[in-house]
């Protein structure tokens, strides 16, 4: 009976953090819809924000799969649309052809900037309360 109780402690917790993501996904999407954006954009966004000098302020898309948590063709797609809106850029790795590189454009690095208090608020909202 005890390993039934534990299981279902579990279960609780698991579905318990779901809901809090759900939710805060939604409330993001929400926030950043006026903005153009969706909640898997500003992730992108503010990965590449965070991109250090060394980096050359870049990620190659392949690093970005398992952080942004898309399958690599959602994300592919994701970045064909923010590239399109002009907010990230493309280019190819010179040490490795197969190998993508995506940047922040200046139209993206300023709708990030203007964004981010949004998401952040949101963030706080959800997650502190």
């Amino acid at each position: 009976m005890a390993v039934k109780t534990a299981d279902a402690g579990l279960e609780d917790r698991w579905r318990d953090i779901l809901s809090v993501h759900a939710r805060t996904m939604t409330e993001i999407d929400r926030v950043l819809h006026p903005h153009g954006l969706g909640a898997s954009d500003f992730e992108v966004l503010d990965i590449l924000a965070s991109a250090t000098p060394e980096e050359g302020g870049q990620c190659r898309v392949q690093n970005l799969v398992g952080r942004v948590h898309l399958s690599q063709s959602a994300l592919s797609r994701l970045i064909g649309r923010l590239e399109k809106d002009g907010l990230v850029e493309r280019s190819v790795c010179a040490e490795d052809r197969r190998g993508v590189y995506v940047a922040l454009t200046r139209k993206g690095r300023d709708l990030h900037a203007e964004v981010l208090p949004l998401q952040r608020d949101v963030l706080a909202r959800m997650l502190n309360g």
